[in-house]
């Protein structure tokens, strides 16, 4: 399980750079190549390139044996499930039963001297992807509590930019995007609570899906805003393989009840039915601009950006000049601190869910509670210099001291939420609109020593539910990605991705990443 744990053979080199779900089921079904074989092949690649990047914080033991029962099926011509054989990597803040429960600080690692914490069973959303017949080589680096927009500050070292490795790899799913752009996995498991998801890939060049809140269960996930803001999705090299991933991880389930929302708002033929290349022919797309931020773009972002919408009219969209002009949405905003005094809005939850989340682990053992794992720990993240630094006005001792069991009072985010809907619904409506495509950044994604990633969203689409798709859309002069994000109404998934795949089809920025070694 450990990372000196990884396997290694004497294969031919990797052949598998840039392949889909697509070409890789095809070429299981062919008789081309075995499951058994592509993971071996992975397993070699980490072996080799992981020393530089730092994507993993375990490695499956058995993800060769995972491979070899899913030949075994598909020789015996037992119906399959759509993602068998496919290699993908789940973010450390996702439970997998028998791998340590560590939030990514060292105190709750046994490795680096502190306890262990241990699932007794999958997430929910692991358990589909298991069942789906995905082989999980490993679980991803995050920085401590999953609340940078790096990795610098976890127990297991940074994680490096798979496109340039002195630049911010994203966070907080900062090794999940590592494996998936570098290679070393065909998809990935994300969360996000304030751009998590979006951040690494806009910065690694790759697809990633912030679904609609309640669209996909988030419990056996370490919270931040549970009950709030945090969701999961997938991370991809294609809009398609995205859609795929999606499909398999969207929809009620038992154990989460505000999924119950998601009941009646999944396409029934799936995400991957709204893939056609004119899917942008006759959308109409509101453009970023002073009324939604005043915040400026970069003179090389703006450029991007004109060019990307080029494209989009081209394709037949009909776009929007600053569709919030005269709305108030801005102002809005700004009374309530701006857009960086949101980023903690909804983790007044963060002890409460914290809470269920450590009974979660085990209920047989009464012993897990916030008060016995830390003081087993005998150290607290909630200091104003510690790992929740960011949001230490909403996640502090004061907070601490309350009583885990009751809700929190969440009449301001729920105000906030409310009126950012109303809103952004009423634009849509008076305006014809079928959703929005902003540049992810505002500017360059900066060195991998800067604690924070600037967006043109996080915030406002966290706080709202609202659904989001980053898309590859070129390249800074530095080499840095630039990233589009398409963003619409709740339930929304299966537009915003034909207009992404429209998009990618169209332009196909995406370059596979040259890794260290190399250049």
């Amino acid at each position: 399980m450990k990372k000196s744990t990884l396997l290694k053979s004497n294969e031919k080199d990797f052949l598998f750079e840039e392949v889909t779900v697509e070409e890789l089921i095809a070429g299981y079904q062919n008789g081309e190549y075995t499951a058994q074989e592509v993971v071996q092949s992975y397993l070699d690649r980490i072996h080799e390139l992981e020393q530089f990047y730092n994507a993993f914080t375990f490695m499956n033991p058995n993800a060769l044996e995972d491979a070899k029962n899913i030949d075994r099926l598909r020789e015996e011509g037992a119906e399959l499930g759509p993602l068998a054989g496919i290699p993908i990597v789940i973010k450390e803040a996702v439970d997998v039963a028998g791998f340590p429960s560590t939030f990514g600080w060292a105190p709750l690692c046994k490795e680096s001297g502190g306890i262990e914490l241990m699932p007794v069973k999958d997430a929910p959303v692991v358990a589909r992807l298991k069942e789906a017949g995905a082989i999980i080589l490993g679980k991803t680096n995050i920085p401590a509590f999953s609340c940078a927009y790096n990795a610098n500050n976890s127990w297991d070292g940074p994680t490096y930019n798979a496109v340039n490795r002195s630049i911010s790899p994203g966070g907080s799913s900062s090794g999940t995007a590592t494996a998936v752009s570098g290679n070393f996995a065909v998809l990935g498991v994300a969360e996000e609570t304030a751009g998590s998801i979006q951040v690494p890939a806009a910065a690694q060049a790759l697809v990633g899906i912030k679904p609609s809140f309640g669209l996909i269960p988030n419990v056996g996930v370490t919270p931040l805003g549970g009950t709030t803001r945090d969701v999961l999705g997938p991370h991809a090299r294609t809009v398609q393989d995205a859609a795929l991933m999606l499909s398999v991880m969207a929809g009620y389930s038992k154990e989460d009840p505000k999924t119950i929302s998601s009941i009646g708002n999944i396409p029934k033929n799936g995400y991957t039915s709204f893939l056609d290349k004119n899917f942008l022919q006759g959308k109409r797309l509101g453009l970023y601009g002073p009324g939604w931020r005043t915040q400026e773009l970069s003179a090389e972002t703006q450029k991007l950006y004109l060019a990307a919408i080029e494209v989009l009219k081209a394709q037949g969209a009909e776009v929007v000049e600053d569709p919030f002009a005269g709305t108030g949405l801005a102002e809005y905003v700004s009374s309530k601190g701006g857009p960086s005094a949101l980023v903690g809005l909804g983790l007044e939850t963060f002890f409460y869910d914290l809470e269920k989340y450590l009974k979660h682990l085990n209920p047989e053992d009464p012993s897990l509670s916030i008060k016995t794992v830390f003081d087993k720990a005998k150290s607290i993240p909630w200091t104003e210099d510690g790992p929740l630094a960011l949001v230490h006005d909403y996640v502090n001792a004061e907070t601490a001291e309350a009583d885990h069991s009751i809700l929190p009072d969440l009449s301001e985010f729920y105000e906030t939420k409310g009126e950012l809907l109303r809103m952004i619904h009423q634009v849509m409506e008076n305006k014809g609109l079928d959703g929005f495509v902003y540049p992810q950044m505002p500017t360059a994604i900066p060195s991998i020593q800067e604690n924070v990633v600037q967006s043109t969203i996080i915030s406002e689409i966290n706080i709202s539910g609202l659904p989001l798709i980053t898309v590859p859309a070129g390249y800074y002069e530095s080499g840095s990605p630039f990233a589009l994000a398409f963003f619409g109404k709740m339930w929304s998934e299966g537009e915003l991705i034909g207009m992404a795949y429209a998009y990618e089809q169209a332009t196909k920025h995406r370059k596979a990443p040259v890794l260290y070694p190399e250049y």
